[in-house]
């Protein structure tokens, strides 16, 4: 039966994700290459790893060169004894066969000749030619093939060399730090209840969320081993048991049915990588010291467990890099809505990004308190000059100029609504549709069409609970998936809420209609489109709560209406539900929050929410009557406010020279 020596591993495309494929060589190939390291960065023998070993020979062959070893590294234990680096160049000492410098005391033999038996061995058993050839190559001089077999790095330096290492992998971590949620991991939440994530394609927007692939169960990743004694980070080879957005739950290989070192992970991290990666990267693959006893042969063991498993693509880590690359700045100025007039915009300027999402502080607060929280691609956010460009209300700022270092957004970078052709049949004012409330993202009501602007916007207002002044009339396209036909809710039996007031209940749009002397808007018009989306009921993830958009929830998908999604936030009454569309950017996989650096809202406790339940409906309610509060402004005073200037509605074909206008002429309207 032939010998096998394992070379550095194919990756072989079938499919999304790259398959191992593994060469075997005959009994032929020579001694000194059997003797390589495999092709998962594994030594040979496990021995050679271990505090127990008997041997310091790392078998390994390497064209790189050698790192210097740093002045202060940490103890290193080889041979069985244990040694410290000195300072400098003192007790140093430069191996005869291969060139190697190390420390003088891990090197073998009496005289300190050699770094390993190996290297001994190799010497007495190769011709001086061969030696003088390795020492030429560290000279620098130009080596020839005979002169590689040589390049042998002992045990004792690369754990040198992997100890700087190690000290750059902290140091990257560190700009990745997952922001701790005292008391909640995703990863007990999700085992302890049985429950499903939705998949990380659910998410367009999401980091990786169009170039996820097919990672799944049985992915096979290297990963630092945590079950080992040894003073430096060494890694070995887990595979993916379940997944759970970004966070999966790995298990070492040769665990088998065991799980009680399994562990969950977010795949996005810095230390999750591709099988092979060890042996490119020069670090060591070591078995888990609960399981060593096992096999005596870890190469063979892997060699027939890894065969034609899938592994994550090599370029991941620069996907995930690229992914999480967002074109929005600082000190950037947009046109947003105005938070306590919904029917208008303001300017604002961004913050801080975090994740796609933006900190917006609109441009009048001196102390940057007044902000508003929302994904890069929200439908709330548009590029200066887009609210006189379509007819919409905007608040022009007191501050007549830009403020040092502010500068606008570019156009392109604002999500492009689809194009709509107004020309025939369209919108008309008056007419009736069902909306969901912007006040109140639970329910979806009886609303109407107050206004209708150019390229394709529409002024929404909410029947019965209209302010006199229409300032909380809302934009919504016509493209929205936050509008839809008289019906909607009657057809897919989703409780459809009535104008405030109304007495003739149940409700009927005929009679209603009728009522009102009013036409219902046509079925035609609306967005049918819907998405092969991918969410089912029960499904977790992370979701915006829209009623204060800064904070981000442990959520569950409870309800799925065509591409309209019910999101209940984990641990607090079903009344605090919101209609959300499957394509919404407020939305995200289980471990966006880690991954980004956000800070997760975990779900409220039961204790927590009996004793709070009263102060918790008041504070949700709070964001409501911040909207709503403005509604009991009369008619004077909204002439007022006109009068002194803020407020300007722009028609089509004017605009105002101080909000970017290339003309002099604007229109004072009151709704």
């Amino acid at each position: 039966m032939p010998r096998m020596a394992i070379t550095a591993p194919q990756l072989r495309t079938g499919g999304s994700l790259p398959r191992l494929v593994i060469r075997k060589k005959t009994e032929h190939t020579s001694r000194t290459e059997r003797k390589r390291r495999d092709s998962f960065g594994m030594f040979d023998g496990y021995d050679s790893c271990s505090e127990d070993t008997s041997s310091s020979s790392s078998s390994d062959e390497s064209e790189e060169e050698v790192a210097p070893l740093p002045t202060s590294l940490p103890i290193i234990k080889n041979n069985g004894q244990v040694y410290t680096y000195p300072d400098g160049k003192s007790g140093m000492a430069t191996c005869e066969m291969c060139g190697m410098v190390g420390v003088r005391d891990a090197f073998y033999s009496k005289t300190k000749r050699f770094c390993s038996v190996s290297c001994s061995r190799s010497y007495s058993s190769n011709s001086k030619k061969a030696s003088i050839l390795a020492r030429l190559q560290v000279a620098g001089k130009p080596p020839t093939k005979k002169a590689k077999v040589l390049q042998k790095q002992p045990l004792v330096a690369k754990l040198a060399a992997y100890a700087q290492y190690q000290a750059t992998l902290q140091n990257q971590a560190k700009t990745k730090a997952a922001v701790p949620v005292e008391g909640f991991s995703w990863g007990n939440y999700i085992n302890s209840n049985s429950f499903t994530a939705a998949p990380v394609t659910c998410f367009k927007h999401a980091p990786m969320g169009t170039c996820w692939g097919d990672i799944s169960e049985g992915v096979r990743v290297e990963v630092p081993n945590t079950d080992c004694s040894l003073p430096t980070k060494v890694f070995w080879i887990a595979g993916i048991v379940k997944l759970a957005g970004y966070n999966a739950l790995l298990r070492y290989e040769g665990f088998e049915n065991d799980s009680s070192l399994d562990f969950w992970c977010n795949i996005c991290g810095s230390d999750i990588h591709p099988v092979g990666w060890c042996a490119t990267s020069g670090k060591p693959l070591v078995p888990p010291r609960s399981i060593q006893h096992k096999y005596t042969n870890w190469k063979a063991f892997l060699v027939k467990r890894l065969t034609g498993a899938k592994t994550l693509p090599p370029d991941f880590s620069q996907k995930v890099s690229e992914s999480m690359q967002y074109p929005f700045k600082a000190s950037m100025r947009v046109e947003v809505v105005d938070k306590t007039h919904l029917c208008r915009t303001r300017v604002a300027v961004v913050e801080s990004v975090i994740g796609g999402r933006l900190r917006l502080v609109y441009e009048e607060s001196e102390d940057k308190t007044d902000d508003f929280w929302c994904h890069m691609y929200s439908p709330l956010i548009h590029h200066i000059g887009w609210s006189r460009s379509i007819g919409h209300r905007f608040k022009r700022s007191d501050i007549t100029k830009k403020q040092e270092g502010h500068f606008d957004a570019p156009p392109h970078l604002f999500m492009k609504v689809k194009e709509v052709d107004t020309a025939g049949e369209w919108f008309k004012e008056g007419m009736k549709l069902e909306a969901i409330d912007p006040l109140n993202l639970s329910a979806i009501c009886v609303a109407t069409i107050r206004k209708v602007l150019a390229d394709g916007y529409l002024m929404i207002g909410i029947d019965g609970s209209e302010a006199a002044d229409g300032s909380d009339w809302f934009c919504y396209h016509a493209t929205s998936p936050s509008i839809f036909p008289v019906g909607f809710c009657e057809i897919n039996m989703i409780e459809l809420t009535p104008p405030r007031g109304y007495a003739k209940l149940p409700f009927k749009w005929f009679d209603y209609l009728r009522e009102t002397d009013s036409i219902a808007a046509p079925v035609k018009l609306f967005n049918k489109e819907v998405p092969n989306h991918g969410f089912h009921v029960g499904m977790k993830l992370e979701a915006v709560d829209l009623m204060e958009p800064r904070l981000v929830c442990v959520a569950t998908v409870t309800r799925i209406i065509h591409r309209l999604l019910r999101i209940h936030f984990d641990g607090w009454e079903d009344e605090y539900d919101q209609w959300v569309d499957c394509e919404s950017p407020d939305l995200y996989p289980v471990g966006w929050c880690q991954l980004t650096g956000y800070q997760l809202q975990p779900p409220a406790p039961q204790a927590s929410r009996d004793s709070q339940s009263s102060s918790s409906k008041q504070k949700k309610k709070a964001k409501s009557q911040q909207y709503k509060g403005h509604k009991k402004m009369t008619s004077l005073q909204l002439k007022e406010e006109l009068l002194d200037g803020e407020e300007y509605s722009f028609l089509q074909g004017a605009s105002d020279q101080e909000s970017n206008g290339s003309a002099s002429y604007y229109i004072k309207q009151e709704p």
